[in-house]
Order: C-alpha cells, then sequence, then structure tokens
C-alpha cells in the first residue's frame, strides 16, 4: 500500500497522515496517504498500549516494513499449523467467529489511532479470512500453499467485487470485508480447479 511512499515513525498515541491528533471517534478517515503524505509507520511502542492495536497489528506481523500483509497472512498460517489445526471443526469455527466479532472494533480503533482507514500494518483482516481459507482446504501443504497464493494475489489486486467493498464499505466492517471476499473467492476458484489439480 504504502511501499513508494517515504516512513517515519509513529508515536504511541497516534497521528493523522499530515501529522496533526488523531482525528475524534466517528470522523472520516482517508482510504490511503495522498501522493505527497509521509506514512505512519506504527512500532511496537505504538503497539503495546492497547489490545485493539495487538490484534489489529495481528500481534507484531503487521509491523514488517515490507509485504505485512503477506508477513500477517504467513503468520496467520503457522498459527493455525500451531494450534487450530489440532482443533475439532466446531472449536476452528469458534475460534474463527471469535476473529470476526472483534475484528471490526480492534481494526476501526487503530485506524482512528493511525489516522488511515486501512493502513497496510493492520493484518487481522488477512489472519482472519486466510483461517477460513485453511479451515475449508483439504489439510495438505500442496492445497493450502495454493490457498496462500490466490489469496494474496486476489488480495493485492482486489477484482470485482473486493475492489468495490474495499472502496466503499466504511470503517472497520469495510477493512475486514475486502479480504474476506478474497478468501470466499480463493476457495470458489480452488473448487472449480479441483478436477484438474
Amino acid at each position: 500500500m504504502s511501499g513508494d511512499l517515504p516512513l517515519r515513525d509513529l508515536p504511541p498515541g497516534g497521528v493523522t497522515p499530515a501529522g496533526g491528533a488523531a482525528p475524534p471517534e466517528g470522523g472520516a478517515l482517508p482510504h490511503g496517504p495522498a501522493p505527497s503524505a509521509v506514512v505512519p509507520r506504527p512500532g511496537f511502542a505504538f503497539m503495546r498500549p492497547r489490545l485493539a492495536r495487538w490484534i489489529a497489528l495481528g500481534f507484531g506481523s503487521g509491523l514488517s516494513p515490507r509485504a505485512p500483509g503477506t508477513v500477517g497472512t504467513l503468520w496467520a498460517w503457522v498459527a493455525w499449523l500451531a494450534l487450530p489445526a489440532h482443533w475439532p471443526a466446531p472449536a476452528q469455527a469458534a475460534l474463527i467467529a471469535l476473529g470476526l466479532a472483534i475484528g471490526p472494533w480492534a481494526c476501526a480503533r487503530t485506524a482512528h489511532d493511525l489516522g488511515v482507514k486501512d493502513h497496510g500494518a493492520i493484518v487481522w483482516d488477512e489472519i482472519v479470512a486466510f483461517w477460513i481459507v485453511l479451515m475449508v482446504l483439504p489439510a495438505t501443504i500442496g492445497w493450502q500453499l495454493a490457498g496462500f497464493a490466490l489469496f494474496r494475489l486476489l488480495d493485492a489486486t482486489k477484482p470485482p467485487p473486493i475492489g468495490w467493498a474495499d472502496r466503499r464499505v466504511p470503517g472497520g466492517l469495510g477493512v475486514m470485508l475486502d479480504d474476506l471476499l478474497a478468501a470466499f473467492l480463493t476457495l470458489f476458484l480452488l473448487a472449480l480447479a479441483r478436477p484438474w489439480l
């Protein structure tokens, strides 16, 4: 999202893209920085004070200076293999439901503090969406790798209706929705391709 723009460290309190105080709760946020903006880069000091930031920033995976969305998705994959992959399906579904329930709140609060609606460091949307992909796909490295690659491609290129949701749906729900659509489209395309794989 901001790879070609200059970065500066973000103070713990959060700023707007212009560098002033954070906008009031509920105020409109820009979807991304203006072309001449200096993009705020959150660090551990920014994440530490609030639970919402820990969640939205993927427990630190979103702090990666390069490709935070991909790093967040990789974190989701490793975390899934470490624990939920060994759980029964109802427990996996409950984890995903919890992630979906808290995601809009955490992403909206963190976006407010960052001053950008869908800052690249906010990766909880990628994490929960990819957990859905992992829960549905066969538990083999080949299928999961295909799911990872296709999900990242769709999330990065945002074909319709993913791009529409990314641009039009406000708040934390909008942050989450485009990645959920990317997850469902990933599963749909892989289901179509399954007879040939």
